[in-house]
């Protein structure tokens, strides 16, 4: 699914249209890799889907704290951002692993910089710069996320940004 995002607002309508169709964390984790350059939206994407889970007050960026955590009624939400990671090995001291298991939502921006201790993606996000605006790029990497963006490619609030749907 590709879609066109002219400003912040349609920005933040993607991550709570994300965030209402999210087909909930089963019997596994589930896993989104959010990427795209310094400014792109990683993190006010992000902001509109835990704000659409329930998550209420602030979001932060986790560019300094690496993760923020979010626990609401069986979900645990958990923002990572792995930016300011020098190696592959830093990532496995931030302890992601132990939030691999049911009931967990894993938004993981600049997933690249994990190397390959990173969990594969059930989606991955993709944001890049458009004139002014920005260009978003969702593609599943599992069945969970096959099914999410089936159910997110119905979601009327996103038909004025849809450039195509694959």
């Amino acid at each position: 699914m590709n879609l066109t995002l002219p400003d912040s607002a349609a920005t933040d309508t993607l991550g709570r249209a994300l965030g209402e169709s999210f087909p909930g964390a089963g019997t596994d984790a589930v896993v989104v890799h959010l990427n795209g350059e310094l400014g792109a939206g990683k993190t006010s994407c992000a902001r509109g889907l835990l704000h659409s889970l329930g998550v209420s007050g602030s979001v932060r960026s986790p560019t300094y704290t690496l993760l923020e955590i979010y626990a609401l009624e069986g979900l645990t939400c958990v923002h990572a951002d792995l930016y300011r990671l020098r190696s592959a090995d830093e990532f496995e001291g931030l302890g992601i692993s132990e939030y691999l298991e049911p009931g967990h939502l894993l938004l993981i921006e600049w997933s690249e910089n994990g190397g390959s201790q990173v969990p594969p993606p059930d989606v991955t996000l993709l944001l890049s710069y458009a004139g002014s605006g920005r260009q978003a790029a969702l593609t599943a990497g599992a069945a969970a996320g096959e099914e999410w963006l089936k159910v997110l490619a119905h979601d009327t609030r996103l038909i004025p940004y849809l450039s195509n749907i694959t």
